[in-house]
């Protein structure tokens, strides 16, 4: 009887033994990275109509441990009963997350405007922290829904009709939308331009989102808001500044009339097509506004 020699077998099973060691050392070396800030957000409201405005809380409890390499992007999804994304809130922090130290909290607060998208009901919103390089998301804590996204909060989404009647009566050029972004939509006002709006007979704020590009104006203006002939805002609006005003009406102001008007007016107006050669637009332009919404909630 010829005896085979074993070293190969033997060999064998000491690289299989040696490869099994080494994706167990690699499984311990993968341990889930420890979250870097517990969020929270805070909702001015939990029911919205479609293209009103919101103001949400921002709240990060930063870890004890916490080191951040850049300056990450919060991502801000609201997602709709399927978890299908709808729109999106994403922004940078007041304070970028470099400048966060351990244990810090970070709180802010955005307003921002649902956008008019063709779904009403319950939605979810979620966060996370993401690389603006890599796209790669932070660890947070609470609840993950995959890819460290975290469902942070919840809100049901109203028809746009909820909304108080509003029409943008004399003073006022058509809509635009912005080339790369349908949901961005603005109209320019000429020297005067009235708001017209179903009386909500309680107290309220007027959202008047505002600004001048200053493409080709470059002064300041003078922008005041009345209601009743009565001034009731004033402000200067600076080229390439936008400028969100809350402007309280209260149940005086608003009179007993089923319907009232707000006049925007400016000092200054111009043509781009006087000021600059190059373009052909002739249309008198005072402020650009991206919203005007009466909120009596």
């Amino acid at each position: 009887m010829i005896l085979r020699p074993r070293t190969r077998t033997v060999a064998l099973g000491v690289c299989a033994l040696s490869a099994l060691t080494a994706v167990a050392a690699c499984r311990r070396k993968e341990a889930p990275a420890p979250p870097v800030a517990t969020p929270t957000v805070t909702l001015s409201h939990d029911k919205a109509p479609l293209g009103s405005p919101l103001d949400v809380h921002y709240k990060f409890v930063v870890a004890p441990d916490a080191h951040f390499a850049e300056d990450y992007r919060v991502m801000v999804h609201v997602v709709d009963a399927d978890e299908e994304l709808i729109f999106a809130f994403d922004h940078n922090p007041p304070v970028p997350t470099t400048q966060w130290k351990p244990g810090q909290t970070i709180e802010y607060t955005n307003t921002v405007f649902i956008p008019v998208y063709p779904y009403v009901g319950e939605a979810s919103i979620q966060i996370g922290l993401h690389s603006t390089q890599t796209q790669k998301r932070l660890p947070l804590s609470g609840e993950d829904v995959g890819q460290h996204a975290y469902k942070i909060a919840r809100i049901q989404l109203q028809p746009q009709t909820e909304n108080v009647f509003t029409v943008f009566k004399d003073g006022w050029h058509p809509a635009e939308v912005a080339e790369h972004n349908a949901t961005v939509e603005w109209q320019w006002t000429k020297k005067e331009a009235t708001l017209s709006f179903k009386n909500p007979k309680k107290d309220c704020l007027f959202y008047l989102d505002v600004d001048n590009p200053g493409s080709v104006f470059s002064e300041t203006q003078q922008v005041a808001v009345s209601l009743g002939g009565k001034v009731v805002d004033q402000f200067t609006l600076r080229p390439k500044q936008p400028q969100l005003r809350k402007i309280p009406l209260n149940v005086a102001q608003l009179g007993n009339g089923d319907v009232a008007e707000l006049v925007i007016s400016v000092d200054k107006t111009y043509v781009p097509a006087v000021i600059n050669t190059s373009s052909k637009d002739p249309r008198e332009l005072g402020v650009r506004v991206f919203h005007a919404f009466i909120d009596p909630r």
